[in-house]
Parts: structure tokens; C-alpha cells; sequence
């Protein structure tokens, strides 16, 4: 399966246990009593999901029909999720099991004003960085890295580039791990680089890279603003990309994610980028219509049928042939 895959990926895969305080954690804190503090909280709800930057990628591409593969490193407890991944035809021979340990787990426990304390067991996933993503990266057109452990990031943006495949860089949360050299080598190899305001921000605070600067080296570099849509730049160009509003919006967990997935499939398919941008806005815009990252669901028609009542002046350029499995040749960003 691996030789018909289109984009390998490379990021985390974690379980994501999210938690709800019915009440306040503040109202439950000793500010004088800090040094030996010792607190419990009696959860209202708990859920176990799917998630990790890897898995929720790999998941949105399937649902776009694109051949994906999976790279990283999973426990025991892998089991369920594999099947689901599985089912829906993610190539999972990159993934290495490692028996005595957990996949890595991600814990969130949120309180009524919005508050989070959170904890993430790397667990397995800290072994990601003894595969060699070269067997897989030689055969697709993009190779993804994103947030993951650091030493697996570096080396598989070496790798994958060595083996002739555009690097979409993706740093994202372990900007705050990385450093500048590591951060400016990713820019510097990437054909792609993504990421939202603030963490471009941050790269700019350890790379001194603007964006301006990144966008001057790399071939096209997308910003994402949340609520205010995206831009994509390339070739001294720049493309605002509008959001679809959400109904309803529960979150915006995951929409990034959903996000990549479909800037993907548009580059695949050679869309022109305004069309490229507004696939990667509906699919993330489907993501966060529910809670998880991984609980959004579409039909090609559902999706061609969405996309044509959100960008009436774009309907003509998506068909269904183009949401049905994408085998087509890539095109590099212009």
C-alpha cells in the first residue's frame, strides 16, 4: 500500500483524555499554601478520543480520499485506534509498536470559566525518532512533519527531503522545544510552511525570521488567524482565505489539523491556491462543528454540496471526480 500513498506523515498520535470540572479551579486553590499544594477534583464528565497531530491529519486526508500513510510510534493501547485508521485505509506499516509501553497520552481537565490544567505522557511516541521515514517519503509527493518528539522531527525532515519529497513543516507546539538552528533549518529545506500567527511569532522570536522573511525563502507559506480565516503566500503574492462559518461552533480543537489535511488535497489535486485555500477552510470548518478531533464526518457529495453553497464563485472548480480518491499528479505550489 505504501507506493500508492500521496503524503506521508510524520507527528504525534495520543489519546486525548478531556475532562470537565463542574465548578472553578480557583475556588479551590490556597494562594498562600502554593508550596504544598495538593488538590483533587471531582470530574462532572470524562472522554477518551482519538488524537495527536499525526492521527488527526492522517484521518481528515482519508476522509478527502487521499492515500496517506502514517509514521510513529504506538503502545499497547494502540489497538482501537488502529482499526478505525485502518478501516478507513491509512497505511499503517510505518507504525512501529512498542509492547511495553503506552501510546502517548494527552490530559485535559477544563473548568466552567474555561480554565485547563493539562498533563501529556509521551510514552511510546518518544520513540518515533528510530524510524527511517525514507522507505515511505521516497514514493509521495508531500512528507508532513509536525509536532512530535523533537529528535523524530528533526530527522525526518532530513529524510524526507533527501529522498526528493516536499517537506510541508509544521512545528507548531514544539516551537517552544526546538531551537533556532533546528527551526531555520526546517524553514530553510521546507517547500511548505504552516502554521498560525503566534507561532510564527515564536519563530520569529528564536529565528528572528519574519514572516516576510520566511515567505521570501520558501515557496509558499501559509498563516492561519482562527476566526479571521488564512493567507497563503507564494511568489510575492498574498491570498486571504475567508472561514465557512461553523453550525454550530463547539471548538476549535482539531481545525488546524483539518485544515492541513485539506490544503493538501487542493495542492494534489493542482488547484490554483484560492481554490487550494478554500478546501483547507471547509474541511477545517467540519472539524469543529464537533467535539474531538477526530469525530467530523463527510460524503464527497456532502463535501462538493458544502463547498458550493460557501464559495458560490469557486463551485465551478471542484467536481466529484476531484473528492473521489486522489491519484492525480501533484503540482508544486506557484
Amino acid at each position: 500500500m505504501r507506493s500508492s500513498s500521496q503524503v506521508v506523515v510524520s507527528a504525534s498520535i495520543a489519546f486525548d483524555h478531556v475532562m470537565t470540572f463542574n465548578g472553578s479551579f480557583k475556588d479551590h486553590l490556597l494562594l498562600d499554601k502554593q508550596h504544598v499544594l495538593s488538590v483533587s477534583f471531582l470530574l462532572d464528565s470524562l472522554k477518551q478520543q482519538r488524537g495527536g497531530v499525526g492521527g488527526n491529519i492522517a484521518y481528515s486526508l482519508a476522509l478527502l480520499n487521499v492515500p496517506c500513510s502514517l509514521v510513529g510510534s504506538v503502545g499497547q493501547d494502540f489497538g482501537p485506534y488502529q482499526r478505525v485508521l485502518e478501516d478507513l485505509g491509512v497505511d499503517l506499516s510505518g507504525i512501529v509498536h512498542i509492547d511495553d509501553d503506552f501510546t502517548s497520552n494527552a490530559y485535559m481537565n477544563a473548568d466552567l470559566m474555561d480554565n485547563q490544567i493539562a498533563a501529556f505522557y509521551p510514552g511510546a511516541g518518544g520513540r518515533s525518532g528510530e524510524i527511517d521515514i525514507t522507505p515511505f517519503a521516497s514514493s509521495t509527493r508531500y512528507g508532513l512533519v509536525g509536532a512530535a518528539a523533537p529528535d523524530a522531527m528533526v530527522k525526518h525532515a532530513e529524510e524526507i527531503v533527501a529522498a526528493g519529497t516536499g517537506l510541508v513543516f509544521d512545528p507548531a507546539q514544539q516551537i517552544v522545544i526546538l531551537d533556532g538552528t533546528q527551526l531555520s533549518r526546517g524553514i530553510e529545506i521546507a517547500e511548505i510552511v504552516v502554521g498560525n500567527d503566534y507561532e510564527y511569532g515564536m519563530i520569529e522570536r528564536k529565528t528572528g525570521l519574519t514572516i516576510d522573511d520566511i515567505a521570501a525563502k520558501v515557496p509558499l507559506t501559509v498563516v492561519t488567524y482562527g476566526g479571521e480565516g488564512s493567507e497563503l503566500r507564494a511568489g510575492g503574492d498574498s491570498i486571504h482565505i475567508p472561514i465557512v462559518e461553523a453550525n454550530p461552533f463547539v471548538g476549535p480543537t482539531g481545525g488546524g489539523d483539518a485544515y492541513r489535511a485539506g490544503l493538501l488535497k487542493g495542492l494534489l489535486l493542482g488547484q490554483d491556491l484560492p481554490v487550494v485555500g478554500r478546501i483547507a477552510a471547509l474541511t477545517a470548518t467540519f472539524a469543529v462543528e464537533h467535539h474531538g478531533t477526530q469525530e467530523h464526518s463527510f460524503t464527497s457529495d456532502q463535501f462538493l454540496t458544502r463547498f458550493g453553497e460557501s464559495f458560490p464563485e469557486y463551485a465551478h472548480a471542484l467536481t466529484h471526480d476531484d473528492l473521489q480518491h486522489t491519484d492525480v499528479a501533484a503540482v508544486t505550489a506557484e
